[in-house]
């Protein structure tokens, strides 16, 4: 909705809207109950402290460059939301404190980088077993692109020295904890690079991503020799990443020939984006399914969650979609996050 729409709806000229947004008038009462209606947003929004917003030149988006303006917007305040809601969990729960090294690419390899945080962490050689868990326990706040962002895929972006992570939840599990690896190696890589990131970065998160996840030692172990795709997606599950994922790995560390990368690539894309043969069930963020749990033991609501930050219940809603089990859905008595609630989440 640009300007010119939105003042044809609440009964204003573009020019009074213009001004409202550069602060040079203050609308009634009446247009900002009209205002309200239109935008979807309750009228407390429009007269709250406004939350740090989070910088665009902060932010690893992909291909920025054939982002619209609305695009680019919209996941920048989507950004700013995340930062809201963790500001408001911050102030009730003890959360993990970072331990995201910052590297410099100029300097470092992203395969050097992976090993590097690998043996930070202590995961050795061996597979992950739930990336976002071990995101989220090394200072990591992850959340759920909005409806609006599903087209600007995942990003990534630093806020007062603590990670951010924005992953679009509808894709496929083995292409979201992909997206996550490749944030990750954009948050640890290109901290201090200004936007837009080219293709140069996305390479170097992809390789980051690649070798973090599958370690060169252990897929030389125990990879498959020239698998078919039914073998090939039996062994992706052990690195929890897609077939297209390990294809591309063997054929990088010379197990598979171009040839047979080839064959496997043309079977892959047969299924498309969106499908995936021995398909692995979606991660869960498990801060905010004891974060949720807890609050509802204490009668918090997702409606008084929502109040707090001055928005409705569904742009709530929305930062956690996916990531927790029954935390949008019906009265919000999901199974995996009735466990005993700890306040203090280490």
């Amino acid at each position: 909705m640009n300007k010119t729409m939105l003042a044809k709806a609440v009964r204003v000229t573009p020019a009074t809207v213009a001004a409202y947004e550069k602060g040079q008038s203050e609308p009634s009462r009446e247009v900002v109950d009209r205002l309200s209606e239109v935008l979807r947003f309750p009228s407390s929004f429009f007269f709250a402290e406004l939350a740090d917003s989070m910088p665009l030149d902060g932010a690893s988006f992909r291909a920025l460059s054939r982002m619209t303006a609305s695009q680019r917007d919209a996941a920048l305040a989507a950004g700013t939301l995340c930062i809201a809601l963790n500001d408001w969990i911050e102030e009730r729960f003890e959360l993990p404190s970072s331990d995201v090294p910052d590297l410099d690419a100029g300097i470092i390899k992203p395969e050097g980088a992976a090993a590097l945080v690998r043996g930070r962490w202590g995961l050795g050689e061996a597979p992950i077993q739930h990336v976002l868990h071990l995101l989220e326990s090394h200072g990591v706040r992850v959340f759920s692109l909005a409806e609006e962002c599903r087209d600007v895929d995942a990003f990534s972006f630093w806020h007062r020295d603590t990670p951010f992570m924005c992953l679009n939840t509808e894709k496929t599990a083995e292409r979201s904890i992909f997206d996550a690896a490749h944030e990750l190696g954009h948050l640890v890589l290109h901290r201090d690079h200004a936007a837009p990131r080219g293709r140069s970065e996305e390479r170097e998160a992809d390789a980051f991503a690649s070798n973090f996840l599958m370690p060169a030692s252990d897929v030389q172990a125990m990879a498959p020799r020239n698998p078919d795709l039914v073998a090939l997606s039996k062994a992706k599950t052990r690195w929890r990443v897609s077939a297209a994922a390990l294809n591309y790995r063997l054929h990088d560390l010379g197990i598979t020939s171009d040839w047979h990368y080839r064959e496997l690539a043309i079977e892959i894309s047969r299924l498309g984006r969106h499908r995936e043969v021995n398909p692995l069930p979606p991660e869960q963020s498990q801060i905010l399914a004891k974060v949720l749990s807890a609050l509802r033991t204490e009668g918090v609501s997702r409606q008084d969650i929502a109040k707090a930050l001055h928005v409705h219940q569904s742009d709530f809603d929305a930062l956690v979609a996916g990531l927790t089990f029954g935390a949008i859905e019906g009265g919000g008595t999901g199974s995996s996050a009735e466990t005993a609630p700890l306040l203090k989440l280490v």
